[in-house]
This record gives structure tokens, sequence and C-alpha cells, in this order.
């Protein structure tokens, strides 16, 4: 288990803005896709079916952008454990040579499913997700 997580992503037509490069909002569905997939895949899947994910927060540092076609590597990182329901993810992305186009972090609250209310997160829910000690 590991505190990183990465996936590329490609920008594709309807990513495009009339500015000819992709739309700040793209970049956020990018994050909740990122944060999705890192918590399925190394999440216990009893907490992926008892326990669900909403962003209180995001702050973002734009720094360059992409046009269509081009290829990005998101990454997450949690860099600390959660402060009762909330978890900060840090996200960078960077193009192919390795420049940082976007850096962010974002707060995220934990609700239980089946009563939609916000929870602790309980510690086992946070280990595979805590850096290395």
């Amino acid at each position: 288990m590991s505190n990183r997580f990465s996936l590329r992503f490609t920008a594709a037509p309807e990513h495009i803005d009339e500015n000819g490069h992709v739309n700040n909002t793209v970049w956020l569905k990018w994050m909740e896709e990122l944060s999705t997939a890192h918590w399925v895949a190394q999440a216990d899947p009893a907490h992926v079916a008892a326990y669900a994910w909403f962003v209180l927060r995001h702050e973002i540092d734009y720094r360059g952008n992409v046009g269509l076609g081009a290829s990005v590597e998101g990454i997450t990182e949690i860099l600390e454990g959660p402060s009762g329901p909330r978890f900060d993810r840090h996200f960078r992305f960077v193009d192919d040579a390795g420049k940082e186009l976007v850096r962010a972090r974002t707060t995220w609250g934990m609700i239980d499913r089946a009563t939609g209310r916000l929870v602790r997160v309980p510690p086992e829910v946070a280990a595979p997700f805590l850096p290395e000690a």
C-alpha cells in the first residue's frame, strides 16, 4: 500500500476549451478520478462499501496547460493523517517533459453510506494511505 498513486490522462476533444487547452473543470474531474482510483485500488472492499468521500475544499495552482492529444501524469499523495472526518490529498499533474502544470490540495470529508452522516476516519481506513514511517 502507498500514500502515492498515479494515472495518465490524455486530452480529448471534449476536454478542450475555447482557448485551445484543457479546461480548468477537467483538471478537477481528473483529480476526482485519480482520488477514486486510489481509494478503490487500496482500500479494503468493506470500507469502500461502507464509506464515501466528498470534496470540502480545493486549492489549485495552474502553472501551465496542454492541448488536444497531449498526455499528463496525475499524481496524488496523502502526506499526513486524517483530522476527524477530513483527509487532505495533494495532486500534481506533469507533462511528458516533467514540467509541473497543475498543483492542488483538496480536503475530502468521509461519510457513512448507511446514514449519510459525516464520520471520523477510523485508523484502519486511513492506514493503507498514510506515508510510511
